[in-house]
């Protein structure tokens, strides 16, 4: 059976804005605004999750859907550098974040490493194929969208940090285990009224 499978990123946070590691933030007001205004345009689904994170649930809530929580959704666990600026730990571990972004099987102290963060996801993916599901709305993190890319297009998982997940988009995967279609970073943005 094919499933379709629908992830929207979470709406904006100050922890976003300052380019900050994974960290536990809530939606500011302006994340919040956004979501609400775009609640009419979330895609109809037969299974709707999120992401534990408060930023996931915030949006998941302003967008009006009943979702049960993913923990496969969580964030990219950064281990000590968490709610840290990448500049301030690129300032205090310069070999440490090198290794880091050329090394996708490199973890930060105490987190995960990009290897792990994609199979992560594609497990989760991948468990959705044969199920009863259909269709399936998720609110989840950038990161984990696209590691979730990486996986279902079987690419390299340097090709990570080439991805953007904008606030608020849909990204599209349709298919089954081995065999995903992507459609990238849909808007969520109401239809025109005619």
């Amino acid at each position: 059976m094919t499933v379709r499978v629908m992830l929207i990123s979470p709406a904006m946070n100050a922890a976003l804005r300052e380019a900050r590691f994974a960290s536990d933030a809530p939606l500011d007001g302006s994340g919040l605004r956004q979501a609400h205004a775009a609640a009419d345009a979330v895609p109809d689904a037969d299974l709707c999750l999120r992401g534990p994170s408060l930023r996931c649930a915030a949006t998941a809530d302003a967008l009006g859907l009943r979702s049960d929580t993913e923990h496969a959704l969580r964030d990219w666990e950064m281990g000590r550098w968490s709610g840290a600026r990448l500049a301030e730990v690129g300032a205090d571990e310069p070999d440490q974040v090198a290794a880091w972004l050329a090394d996708p099987s490199v973890a930060p102290h105490g987190g995960e490493s990009l290897l792990d963060l994609c199979a992560r996801a594609g497990a989760w993916l991948d468990s959705l194929n044969g199920s009863d599901s259909g269709r399936v709305l998720g609110v989840a993190e950038p990161a984990v969208i696209r590691a979730a890319a990486v996986h279902a297009l079987a690419l390299p998982p340097q090709v990570f940090w080439r991805l953007d997940v904008a606030p608020l988009t849909v990204t599209e995967f349709s298919g089954r285990s081995g065999r995903w279609n992507l459609r990238c970073g849909r808007p969520l943005t109401p239809e025109p009224r005619s």
